[in-house]
């Protein structure tokens, strides 16, 4: 069985088709879906999706640092509001990203550091987007995670030092479609990082693993993300599966 704990399968782009992707998933072995939130608008479809699949669908609640803007305060409080409402498996997605913008630096550091805290005070792990801040991402993370706070960096990319640093703190590596990139870097990297260390991702609908790539992700191409992780540690494909999917419950429960 394989665990897909980043998946956006309740966005418009998969949701027409949820059924039949839940059904492709679950025929190559794949029983889990981990679901981060983006912001306040695409947040009932969500729970609507947890709804509809309560024993392989979970939710998280947070705000995404792409969607902080100048409503973030208000985005903010709608997330505390949910966490107070009822128990999520995590808060995610949330961290820092300089890529499109840096016209709200300022405002995700903020909503990055409040929901951290968040985390600790649900006692709830966390999942992290981080796109051109790696280093600052992390030095953020270190105060929490010496406080107990554990989580995914989401869809990593970065180098083997800053893997090393990432395991340190405790968290995981949330390795995806990018695995299967040629140029990428990614696979290098692997080869030094013991699995123990690895979670598997799609980030469906985006960055579909070859031969899917520059089409639609969804849950079901996870197990090319495997094949390609037994391929790079020379351990066999149930290994991968076995571990992976144990370390995504020791995180999530």
């Amino acid at each position: 069985m394989l665990t897909d704990t980043h998946t956006h399968i309740y966005l418009p782009e998969l949701a027409a088709q949820l059924p039949q992707i839940i059904q492709r998933a679950n025929e190559v072995g794949v029983n889990k879906f981990y679901l981060p939130a983006i912001d306040s608008t695409n947040f009932n479809n969500l729970l609507a999706t947890e709804a509809a699949y309560p024993a392989q669908c979970f939710a998280m609640a947070g705000l995404h640092p792409c969607y902080v803007s100048d409503t973030y305060k208000q985005e903010l409080a709608y997330v505390h509001q949910q966490l107070q409402q009822r128990r999520f498996v995590a808060i995610g997605e949330i961290g820092l990203d300089y890529y499109h913008s840096n016209d709200y630096v300022a405002q995700q550091k903020v909503a990055f550091t409040l929901q951290m805290q968040w985390a600790l005070d649900y006692n709830l792990p966390i999942s992290i987007h981080t796109r051109n801040a790696m280093s600052e991402t992390i030095n953020m993370v270190k105060p929490f995670a010496n406080k107990g706070l554990r989580g995914i960096f989401h869809c990593f990319g970065g180098s083997a030092e800053t893997a090393k640093e990432i395991i340190a703190m405790g968290f995981y590596l949330g390795i995806g479609g990018v695995v299967t990139y040629k140029n990428a870097g990614l696979q290098d990297v692997l080869q030094s990082i013991d699995t123990q260390h690895l979670v598997l991702e799609t980030d469906a609908p985006y960055l579909s693993p070859v031969p899917h790539r520059g089409k639609p992700n969804e849950p079901s191409y996870l197990n090319l993300v495997a094949q390609k992780i037994a391929e790079i540690k020379n351990i066999t494909y149930d290994d991968v599966a076995a571990i992976t999917t144990k370390n995504a419950a020791n995180l999530f429960g």
